[in-house]
Parts: structure tokens; sequence; C-alpha cells
């Protein structure tokens, strides 16, 4: 059976699992983010390459911009010395194996598209609301990449005009109303408590206090979920997608916000919308990362795991 190495590269680890033509991970591991990265990344490779010999190819998905055609980085300020590596062609040469490369976000939209919860879908749109707020289109099984790399850019759509400064340079980005950052903001600007502790309430307890009734937390679980429900509109107005798939890290708490969502999502939609959680949780940018290889070979078959 053929098997590809899936590797997600974020900003403090690394994951990379071996996964067959059926989507199994046969085996992963998880190794620190280290600098500078490429020859890191390249001695680590080689090492599952010589564990595993009859790997097919790699699909690597990184954080920032990448050039899928060329396999270069052509955007990323927190990993030094990433950004303009040619990972593509250096890999190849290293290896002697078909390498592919993208966002890492991309990445976890394909796992969802292909495998997830939105596998039949025709046009997906995978929002990923952790520190910040990602995105990845798929249609027709293909990752839309733009012609700079930079589709799917979501938490860099203006959401305020002239609001919050973002990372970014420019103000009001989506991101800085809608991901575990913003959230720690509102809930500083709200005086959010959590009563059980008598400190400022976590991120990842702000759904949960709102729904037990803590009126800050409301506040704040309403003004974020009315945000990220007028970003899935316009996202709509522009796409027409079928089928959003939202994941990340602050989805780990949506059963204390999914209904609360879909009532906010419901009087915005232009046309028939399904909104499904996320199936896998930090696997998805390794599994999407592989399927960057097995994706395009037309003798596989892709099974739900």
């Amino acid at each position: 059976m053929k098997k590809v190495l899936g590797v997600d590269i974020g900003g403090t680890k690394i994951r990379m699992g071996v996964v067959n033509e059926n989507g199994k991970v046969i085996t992963d591991r998880t190794i620190p983010t280290l600098l500078p990265l490429y020859p890191y990344l390249e001695k680590q490779i080689l090492k599952v390459k010589t564990d595993f010999p009859d790997l097919i190819g790699i699909g690597i998905g990184t954080r920032g911009m990448v050039d899928a055609k060329t396999g270069v980085v052509t955007f990323e300020k927190e990993l030094e010395g990433w950004q303009g590596t040619p990972v593509k062609a250096q890999l190849e040469a290293a290896t002697g194996l078909r390498v592919e490369i993208n966002n890492d976000a991309n990445c976890a939209a394909l796992a969802e598209a292909r495998l997830g919860g939105a596998a039949g879908f025709q046009r997906v749109v995978c929002l990923t609301v952790g520190t910040g707020l990602g995105g990845g289109f798929v249609f027709d099984g293909e990752v839309m990449n733009g012609i700079h790399g930079g589709a799917g850019e979501v938490g860099h759509m203006i959401l305020y005009p002239n609001g919050l400064l973002c990372s970014c340079g420019r103000r009001g980005c989506s991101e800085q109303y809608v991901s575990g950052t913003a959230l720690k903001r509102m809930i500083q600007q709200e005086n959010v408590v959590d009563p059980e502790t008598g400190d400022m309430a976590l991120p990842q307890d702000l759904f949960r206090l709102a729904s037990t009734g803590n009126s800050s937390a409301i506040a704040v679980r309403d003004e974020f979920l009315s945000n990220l429900a007028i970003i899935i509109s316009t996202l709509q107005a522009v796409l027409d997608m079928d089928c959003v798939v939202i994941g990340g890290g602050v989805s780990e708490s949506a059963d204390d916000w999914w209904e609360c969502l879909l009532e906010k999502v419901e009087p915005l939609k232009l046309k028939p919308l399904e909104l499904i959680r996320a199936v896998f949780g930090n696997e998805a940018g390794m599994l999407g990362a592989a399927m960057l290889v097995l994706d395009t070979s037309n003798d596989m078959e892709y099974k739900k795991i």
C-alpha cells in the first residue's frame, strides 16, 4: 500500500505522519520547531525516509504564504529565514521523492473536504479559529491557492474599516475580532470574571460561562459570534460555497456555542449553506499535507477514517 509523509509546520512544533492511500495514519511524531528551519527539517525527513523506504512522496503544510507551483515560501515573518526558501526543489533533490507544499490552513481544509465532515460537498470553505483566523478553500477537490498563494487569508479581510491595528499593518482585519486573541481582549474589556476562580476568565472558558447565564460572558459571546456570522455571510456572497467547516482551537468549546452561531448565520444566508464542525483536530494539517501528494494520484481512493 502506498505511503506518503505528511508534515505540518507550526511556530513551535512540527508534526510528521506517514499516511497510507486510504487516509490512515500509520505512525506520527511531533518534534519542536528549530531554526534555521530548512536544514533541520531535511534532516528529520531523511530519518523518516530511512524508517519508511517505500514512501512515494512528501506533503508539507506550513504557516505563511506559499507558491504551490514553485514550492517556495513567499511570505512568513515569524520563522526567521523560512521566507524565500525553495522547499520543493531542495527537498526533492535531497530525497529523490515528489514534494508538494502549501499553506497549513489549506491543508487542513483539504483534509476536511476529502476525509472529514465535508466529504461529498463540492465547494468547501474551512475556517480555523485559533490564535488567529485562518481559511482554506477546496473547490471540486482542488485547493484554491490564488495567483500569489494568498487565497484563503480570511483573517485579513477587513471587517471593520479603520478598526483595530492588525499584525499585517492594516486596520480592522477579521482576526482582530474573531480569534482566540480577540476573545482574550474582549474578556478584558468586558471584565469577564470566572466565579470559580475569582480571576479574569480564560478564553477557553468564556463560552461555558456564557451558557451558565453570566451576563458579561454572554455579551462577549454574542459579539464574537455575530462577527463570525458576518464573515461567513460575506464569504457566501463571493464564493457561493455549499459547506463551511469550522475548526481550530476555539472550536473545541463548540458544544457551548454552536447552536448560537447557527441562529446568527441563518438570517444572513443568501442561499442554502451547511455549517459543519471539523472532524479532525491537530492532525488535520498533517493529513491534508499528505493529500497534497495523494490527492492527484488517479489510482487512489479516499475513504473516511
